[in-house]
């Protein structure tokens, strides 16, 4: 779990290298590149892939503090699945790149070296989701799962003088079909 976490740092902190490169024409038509931090083009990816690494820090945070609570599928398969889930997100932004910001002619985004650490420490997170897993290790106690009152609320009592009813005597009012007898009423106007 402590790996884990350091991972989830590792995945934080990347989103502060360069992860795109910005060339464009300047003035004179010189060249100009200026690199790019997934800070610099927030979008819904760079916002899930740190929503990602906060929510492994808790779950390590929580576990360390014997926070009981318990997960589908246990500690190791979400961090697995977020492991996965940064991937996914970073590959698709490698194809996706944002756009070009500003009235500069030629702009093109490339992509720089960040990115590919924030993919190392996402894959690096998925397999530290696999050691989790494969370590077997317990979570915490749920005290709310091991008492059962709260699932079935306990008998309550009669009130006293009251005589017990017959659940069946409805059925056995309707056991005869009721008898039709003489003119249907009149329809109304």
């Amino acid at each position: 779990m402590q790996v884990a976490g350091g991972v989830a740092v590792a995945l934080g902190l990347s989103m502060l290298l360069p992860w795109y490169e910005k060339s464009f024409f300047g003035p004179r038509g010189t060249v100009v590149q200026e690199n790019l931090s997934a800070f610099e083009v927030f979008t819904f990816v760079e916002a899930a892939v740190l929503l990602v690494a906060l929510a492994v820090l808790f779950l390590v945070w929580a576990r360390s503090q014997r926070k009981a609570f318990h997960l589908p599928g246990g500690d190791g398969t979400a961090i697995i699945l977020a492991g996965g889930w940064a991937s996914v997100l970073l590959v698709w932004r490698m194809f996706d790149k944002p756009a070009a910001a500003g009235n500069q002619v030629g702009v093109t985004i490339g992509i720089q070296w960040g990115i590919f650490g924030a993919l190392l420490a996402a894959g690096a997170l998925a397999a530290m989701g696999l050691r989790v897993r494969a370590a077997h290790r317990p979570e915490p106690p749920n005290p709310a799962a091991e008492h059962d009152d709260w699932i079935v609320p306990p008998r309550r009592e009669r009130r006293p003088g009251r005589a017990p009813s017959d659940h069946t005597a409805v059925t056995e009012a309707l056991r005869e079909p009721p008898g039709w007898e003489g003119e249907p009423p009149e329809a109304p106007r």
